[in-house]
């Protein structure tokens, strides 16, 4: 009897152990390739975060052939890290996505351009060839631009924009006067190249007035009335947002973790300790709740694009606190 009992013991303490292990299943697609720019979730992932939260995540890398919205709509992810811009876009096109997360508070997004090409003020665009990323990147430049009243069309008071490759080579090449990049990433890699910073002059979406949110977390409207999808969410940012609050205030740690992800293996050690140095001073101030004056400047930049706005009118529950709200207090 007594062997018995203890046999049925064992099989309880195995089929509890099974059932501890059961961990909820979560696909984040990531906007671009493994970098800093995504520390905070690499580091959830490495210091046992998620599965402190009982959670088996898979962090999927982007690239320039593949767009978040696309993937999410296939349901190759249940979460997904976009701009806001293109987010809301897709949702004007019948793709309802939900921002539930906000962890970067400001844009990196800025205009860098070569003084020798004439170039010290927006006023000296007109005529001038700018490099432009597209695939939904495109949004806050043409909002900017119909802010300015310049046509993108060309012309002596327009200006001509070139479709850029997630690249820097059209300004190093003297192609374009101008190239989109973030502070974190494309703008070093210009400084890298050998133009120094005083041959150099940069606007930022920032200080121009027509910043947009970028990189926030975004799921299916729908899910979220699954009250199981939404306690897996509210784990998934609480987790989230500790990884990025650890990765503030441990850049190069941070960074040292990004590159033991990165299964490319292109990045370097002194880019990724410099990008998440840049990175950490656009999530400052974010405890990962979307603020929502913040929500309503990038809607408000997106409708002013003249007659080719990014979206036509204001979205209605393009956002939500709920899981922020679960999360976070």
């Amino acid at each position: 009897m007594k062997t018995m009992m203890k046999t049925l013991g064992v099989a309880a303490l195995g089929l509890w152990a099974g059932m501890a292990q059961a961990a909820d299943d979560v696909t984040l697609q990531l906007k671009w390739v493994t970098q800093a720019q995504f520390a905070g979730y690499y580091v959830a992932l490495d210091k046992g975060f998620y599965e402190e939260e009982d959670l088996n995540v898979t962090i999927k890398p982007g690239g320039p052939d593949i767009a978040p919205a696309q993937v999410i709509a296939g349901g190759g992810a249940d979460v997904v890290l976009d701009w806001m811009p293109s987010a809301l876009a897709s949702r004007e096109k019948g793709l309802p996505l939900v921002n539930i997360a906000q962890p970067y508070k400001s844009s990196g997004m800025m205009l860098t351009c070569r003084k020798d090409a004439g170039i010290e003020s927006p006023e000296d665009f007109k005529g001038k060839t700018l490099g432009v990323w597209f695939f939904g990147n495109e949004y806050p430049f043409l909002s900017w631009m119909s802010k300015l009243g310049y046509s993108t069309a060309g012309g002596p008071d327009g200006v001509t924009v070139l479709k850029q490759g997630f690249n820097v080579d059209p300004i190093l090449q003297g192609q374009a006067a101008c190239v989109s990049t973030m502070t974190y990433n494309e703008y070093w890699q210009i400084i890298d190249a050998g133009l120094k910073p005083e041959e150099l002059v940069v606007f930022k979406y920032e200080d121009q007035g027509v910043a947009t949110l970028e990189d926030g977390m975004y799921v299916m409207e729908e899910n979220l009335n699954d009250p199981a999808f939404v306690d897996k969410m509210v784990r998934f940012v609480r987790a989230s947002m500790k990884g990025w609050k650890w990765a503030e205030e441990n850049p190069e740690d941070a960074a040292m973790i990004v590159l033991d992800n990165d299964a490319s293996g292109a990045q370097t050690e002194e880019h990724q300790i410099r990008m998440m140095t840049e990175v950490a001073k656009l999530t400052a101030g974010s405890n990962g709740a979307l603020d929502v004056a913040d929500y309503e400047r990038t809607v408000e930049s997106l409708l002013s694009g003249g007659s080719d706005p990014v979206i036509t009118k204001k979205p209605e529950g393009a956002w939500t606190h709920a899981i922020t709200d679960k999360a976070l207090n």
